[in-house]
């Protein structure tokens, strides 16, 4: 069965999910942010064995803790998608100017172009291509337990910034009606910051995509 915990990283209280399968034990992380100490602690305490990282796009983050963790425990990056690889590029650099610690580069070993199946245990993910936010975003969907990873998509009650490089709003609008809200009113997201959410409170709710779905 999949389980999950959601574990706060960096000063920007970037929701880092640690996901796991109950059986076997094995995990992943979804967005392993930064304060890769704390999360090496987080994974011990629950006894379970990480076997990939998965990135959801290249901002620091969401990406500070993962060149560490994947060094350490000898493990694949999983995404983004290949757009975002400029921002991994940039990590340190950007990370030495908002005055956080220097992480150590970021090598991914599968780029994601969306469609694809990723598998934990029997849990079955699909990968989500939503850029606008960053130009390489991805998602990841859970069909079984109804769940969605957004990254920096979709909020409660916001959406990404598109004040970034490549950056596009209009592009991460259409993302949303494309990638969210086509899916069940039910669907729980967990989001980059702050609560989760579900699809059809958004839809209803979000001031800034309420009314648009395709």
């Amino acid at each position: 069965m999949l389980q999950v915990k959601i574990v706060p990283v960096t000063a920007f209280q970037q929701n880092c999910s640690i996901l796991w399968d109950s059986e076997s034990k094995e995990a992943v992380l979804i967005d392993a942010g930064g304060d890769a100490n704390r999360l090496k602690q987080e994974v011990q305490a629950l006894g379970v064995t990480v076997k990939e990282l998965w990135l959801t796009h290249g901002h620091l983050d969401h990406a500070g803790a993962v060149g560490q963790l994947a060094r350490e425990w000898s493990i694949p990056v999983i995404g983004p998608h290949k757009e975002d690889q400029f921002w991994l590029d940039m990590i340190q650099e950007v990370s030495a100017r908002y005055g956080f610690p220097v992480p150590e580069p970021v090598l991914v070993n599968q780029w994601l172009s969306g469609g694809e199946i990723l598998k934990l245990g029997d849990e079955e993910f699909q990968v989500r291509f939503a850029p606008g936010h960053t130009p390489g975003h991805v998602m990841f969907y859970n069909e079984k337990n109804n769940i969605l990873w957004t990254g920096d998509v979709l909020f409660k009650g916001s959406i990404g910034r598109t004040d970034f490089p490549r950056g596009d709003h209009a592009q991460l609008i259409e993302s949303i009606q494309r990638e969210c809200f086509n899916l069940p009113d039910e669907t729980q997201f967990v989001s980059g910051h702050g609560p989760i959410s579900t699809i059809g409170y958004e839809k209803q709710f979000n001031p800034f995509v309420a009314g648009k779905a395709g």
